[in-house]
């Protein structure tokens, strides 16, 4: 184990429903995902002294939360940043803790990812002007590359060239976050889908369907991070921070799709300091939550992280071993693909309430205090949730990662 493992916990979580649109500010929306998130913990506003935030199209910063809360700060600082920033965010906290820059942190994220700037560019009055074309990007972009969903597509189209990987097997996928999503009160998509409503959805980008992409919300979502001696005077269990990694990179950074072997993203060179600074193995592991920003990058964190050897992540989903009640379930409050878009923040969020064990506060048999894991009732809590790992995705050659435990 790290020499810094089971020493720092997360102690608060709190967000905004998920709102397509939301009318509101990104500022109106983190201070209310941070209040939240205060109330969750035990904490009022003034006993944080850190926050730090990472942003993306639109967002706000650190320092307007501390000057609408009367927060007196000893750190505060925003970074550019998507889907690997939270687990980056924790390890960066539990430097500073460590450290002694600040005694409690909070991490927060604000966006309005549907009526504001979109990922693809769009904003509520039609397309964002083209960008400068410099760098990798923009070569991408000469060649016809302006979205997610083109670039992630040509990894996955070598993935299916070079192991098999059938459509129904990213359906799977699909298919699996969405009946969690179903368990889940706080989810936008209410219903189910069959592989059939899978496989008739419209083309994105080929080899994605529209099932395979994830939602587009507007929402904030905040985590609070403090020692666990503090800890323990709050009003929840701390789940510990076990290990990580943080803005792990892979050797290429451009073309991903055409490396010698297109199992080899990021997560892989990460995976051995994960689970060393950790203390456990992949078999250790009881629920995942693996960044969906599509189907496809669920399965090759799985694979790349070392849950499935290589080449076998297909078959494995398909086997319905990412379900709820099934080897290791996966994301869920049912993820980017069917919750809401948050860049990674909400799953990190449902794995703290998963090991606090508390997942079904909304459930009719919790609030009786009955533990029955009725799935017809609504309620998603795992059995013996103990240990959960947290794999955040930036792109191919990016991704951090976090280690949690009861």
């Amino acid at each position: 184990m790290g020499p810094l493992t089971d020493k720092y916990c997360i102690v608060g979580v709190g967000e905004t429903p998920h709102m397509r649109p939301s009318n509101r500010t990104t500022l109106s929306m983190a201070l209310e995902a941070v209040k939240n998130a205060c109330a969750d913990a035990g904490l009022d506003p003034h006993d944080i002294d850190g926050i730090t935030s990472y942003t993306a199209m639109d967002s706000t910063s650190g320092m307007a939360i501390a000057s609408c809360l009367g927060m007196r700060l000893n750190y505060q600082v925003d970074i550019t940043g998507g889907g690997s920033s939270t687990e980056a965010l924790i390890a960066h906290a539990v430097g500073l803790l460590e450290g002694g820059y600040c005694n409690t942190m909070v991490i927060f994220r604000s966006m309005n990812g549907r009526s504001g700037r979109r990922m693809g560019g769009q904003t509520p009055s039609g397309p964002m002007p083209p960008m400068p074309i410099s760098g990798p990007e923009g070569l991408r972009q000469l060649q016809g590359f302006t979205t997610p969903a083109q670039s992630f597509g040509m990894s996955c189209m070598r993935y299916m060239r070079d192991y098999g990987l059938k459509a129904e097997q990213l359906g799977a996928i699909s298919i699996a976050h969405r009946k969690h999503a179903l368990l889940n009160p706080k989810s936008i998509m209410p219903n189910p889908i069959t592989m059939e409503d899978y496989l008739s959805s419209r083309w994105v980008s080929k080899p994605f369907r529209l099932l395979d992409c994830c939602l587009e919300t507007d929402v904030a979502a905040a985590i609070i991070i403090t020692s666990r001696e503090r800890a323990y005077d709050l009003n929840h269990p701390p789940v510990y921070i076990m290990g990580g990694t943080a803005r792990t990179m892979a050797d290429n950074p451009a073309w991903n799709y055409s490396r010698d072997e297109i199992h080899y993203v990021a997560g892989f060179y990460g995976r051995d300091r994960l689970f060393g600074m950790s203390g456990v193995t992949q078999d250790d592991v009881d629920i995942t939550s693996s960044y969906d920003a599509f189907t496809f990058t669920t399965l090759i964190q799985l694979e790349a992280y070392g849950f499935v050897p290589r080449g076998e992540a297909g078959p494995y989903v398909a086997e319905g071993n990412i379900e709820i009640d099934n080897h290791r379930p996966n994301n869920l409050s049912g993820g980017h693909l069917s919750e809401g878009y948050t860049h990674g923040i909400s799953m990190v969020i449902e794995n703290v309430r998963q090991l606090r064990h508390r997942a079904d506060d909304s459930c009719p048999d919790w609030k009786k205090g009955i533990h029955t894991y009725d799935r017809s009732k609504g309620c998603r809590q795992v059995k013996n949730a103990n240990i959960a790992a947290c794999l955040g995705w930036g792109m191919e050659c990016m991704s951090s990662s976090t280690m949690l435990r009861r």
